[in-house]
């Protein structure tokens, strides 16, 4: 049988044409995602009480397998200032409820022993600021080009990495639309591989954040959803091109 069915002496290429436009609009919403967990681990109170206000974070947490936090998010009716109250107390403010948003406090083993008076630390184990993540994600950064906004100068701050996700995301949706070199492709997308590899302390993150809020839960929900969202994206990642 012929490979010519049209008999203009070309063999019909086995790429689906859409397959392009499919990952622009998939790295078109990973960007959007992303940004908003920036901006939700960053504080940004108006972006977060938006989100929640006109469904756009428990609509996507819907869409997601297993539990993502759907049900807390689309029930919550906080406004804005009982968000930022609730921020400050949980990320921001040392103190009883507070869980550090940084990739550092929830090292198994910190990178060096130190003393600290923080109630979320105990003197030789995880807790400390400015560890080997930090260092690490800070290398990240320059390789990449890229320097956070967010994430108050912690390289290991969610907000920052997150922040970083949504640039690489831009980027790859860049490569796509312009018709980009493979290679360039190639290395943008094990660079979201490696970063994504990097997140499996938001585990024991998001369990923190539950533990201490546990009357409104509606940063918990938002820690499952950045858990279930970047595990998502890992295995998605696993089956896709380099």
């Amino acid at each position: 049988m012929s490979n010519d069915p049209d008999g203009n002496g070309e063999t019909p290429s086995n790429e689906d044409p859409l397959d392009d436009v499919n990952a622009v609009s998939i790295a078109r919403v990973r960007s959007n995602v992303y940004g908003l967990l920036a901006a939700t681990f960053d504080g940004d109170i108006e972006t977060i009480a938006t989100a929640i206000e006109n469904g756009t974070v428990a609509e996507i947490a819907a869409a997601l397998p297993g539990d993502a936090g759907a049900d807390t998010l689309s029930d919550c009716d906080l406004d804005g200032e009982a968000l930022a109250v609730g921020y400050d107390n949980l990320f921001l403010v040392p103190g009883p409820h507070y869980v550090p948003p940084f990739a550092s406090a929830h090292e198994v083993e910190p990178s060096e022993s130190f003393e600290s008076d923080s109630p979320y630390h105990d003197a030789g184990e995880a807790g400390e600021l400015l560890g080997d993540p930090a260092a690490e994600m800070a290398h990240a950064y320059t390789s990449a080009g890229f320097q956070p906004d967010r994430g108050d100068g912690i390289p290991d701050h969610l907000a920052a990495i997150f922040e970083f996700m949504r640039a690489l995301s831009d980027r790859e949706r860049e490569i796509l639309t312009d018709d980009g070199d493979e290679e360039t492709l190639a290395a943008v997308r094990n660079a979201q591989r490696e970063m994504l590899s990097r997140l499996g302390w938001l585990d024991a993150f998001h369990e923190s954040v539950a533990d201490e809020d546990s009357v409104e839960g509606i940063f918990a929900a938002l820690a499952r959803f950045a858990r279930t969202f970047t595990a998502w994206d890992a295995r998605e990642r696993d089956g896709s091109p380099t």
